[in-house]
């Protein structure tokens, strides 16, 4: 496959990506605006593979939990709470500087940051710009980790995510 062919390849798995994200179920948000709204240009890297670009967050930007805290034991449906600092939340396909919308990350490490971020059970999308969530879990132990990612649901360069925070689900 020539350089050309991935770069459509990797722009129509964006797109696949983008139009099946949103707050967990849908992502009301189609429009974008200003300059940063071109079509993103893949950039090859030295062993070849290739990569998107990625928007840049500022310094001291964060993501957090407001609720639940690490350690905590809760009961399912769990009311999750998202904070943020130094930057926007804005919905998916908004392109604005220091600007992006939540990902919540069960169970799962943090994903490739030059790809954008995968939408399955372990990787919940926001792109409706939510800050909060409620989620039913099984009884148990699990990790939970927020990651914002840019219009194009691409982590920022540096990546804004939290801490890894674990709670227990108790049994009914």
């Amino acid at each position: 496959m020539t350089n050309r062919s991935t770069a459509s390849a990797l722009l129509l798995t964006a797109s696949l990506i983008l139009s099946a994200c949103g707050s967990p179920s849908e992502d009301p948000s189609t429009e974008t605006g200003g300059a940063a709204d071109e079509a993103p240009q893949t950039a090859g890297k030295q062993d070849g593979s290739l990569s998107l670009p990625r928007s840049e967050s500022p310094e001291g930007a964060r993501v957090f939990f407001i609720s639940p805290a690490d350690g905590d034991t809760v009961e399912s449906p769990v009311f999750i709470e998202f904070g943020i600092e130094g930057m926007t939340v804005v919905p998916a396909g908004t392109a604005h500087e220091h600007s992006g919308h939540h990902h919540l990350i069960i169970n799962a490490e943090l994903p490739r940051a030059d790809m954008p971020i995968p939408a399955n059970d372990n990787y919940i999308h926001f792109g409706d710009g939510s800050t909060s969530t409620s989620i039913e879990l099984p009884p148990g132990e699990h990790s939970l980790q927020l990651l914002l990612g840019d219009h194009l649901h691409i982590p920022h360069n540096p990546p804004v995510s939290s801490e890894r925070i674990t709670i227990t689900v108790a049994d009914k």
